[in-house]
This record gives structure tokens, C-alpha cells and sequence, in this order.
């Protein structure tokens, strides 16, 4: 068994889009319409046969809750292993990105938190 696919619910998809095809560096894997939305998933340029990531519509009241909530609390939605977190950190301050908690060591792993402009805080974690 295998994870193939990951979700983070978005508040506009459009936006979600550029900001993890353009700031992030992920890759569009699928683009199906459905009605109002679409089917619209993210791949790493590094496993572009690996786990996609569905940038999902947050329409639904639970799920909209669900985002706000978390963010309100400061938990990220979700997770991406960096390779190395303060320079991954410092590219994405250059470009704009709002950081909600700069890099921090805790043990075996630094992270840091960022804020995707869709209602979401990501984490980036590099392992040591």
C-alpha cells in the first residue's frame, strides 16, 4: 500500500495554482473539470510519478471551518520535506512568501511555517 494522493483544501483554485506551481516549485499533474471546479492536482518536479497533492476546493462548511480553524491556531495543513530549510526559506522570503515562524530546530528536524495565500499554513521540514 501507498499514498498517491494528498489534499489541502483552497479557497480559490486559480491562485492555489500559481502560488505552488509558481513559489513553491511544484508541477501541475491534473487539470479535470468539474462544473464550478476541477480536479486539480500538484506533483515535486523530483517524483513527477509521485504523491500528488489535490489543491481542493474548501466549499463545503466543514471544510471551510476545518481551515480557518487551523490556521487560526497556528497548525499547519500540511507538510513538505526541504533539503535544506533556511535556504529554502531565505528563496521564498526573496519572492514574497509571509512566514509565520522563521526556521526552528527541534531535535532531529528544523521547520518552518509559511502562509499560501489560500487560507493555509504549510510547514517545510528538512531531517537531519
Amino acid at each position: 500500500m501507498r499514498i498517491n494522493l494528498a489534499s489541502v483544501f483552497v479557497d480559490d483554485q486559480d491562485k492555489a495554482l500559481r502560488f505552488y506551481t509558481d513559489v513553491l516549485g511544484f508541477v501541475k499533474k491534473a487539470d479535470v473539470p468539474l462544473g464550478d471546479h476541477s480536479w486539480l492536482t500538484v506533483v515535486s518536479p523530483e517524483q513527477p510519478d509521485g504523491t500528488e497533492l489535490l489543491l481542493e476546493p474548501d466549499r463545503h462548511p466543514a471544510a471551510r471551518a476545518y481551515v480557518v480553524a487551523l490556521a487560526a491556531d497556528g497548525i499547519p495543513a500540511t507538510s513538505f520535506a526541504v533539503d535544506d530549510v533556511h535556504a529554502e526559506y531565505e528563496r521564498l522570503r526573496a519572492l514574497g512568501v509571509r512566514f509565520t515562524q522563521a526556521p526552528l530546530a527541534m531535535g532531529p528536524v528544523t521547520t518552518a511555517v509559511l502562509d499560501d495565500t489560500c487560507g493555509n499554513l504549510l510547514q517545510i521540514a528538512q531531517y537531519h
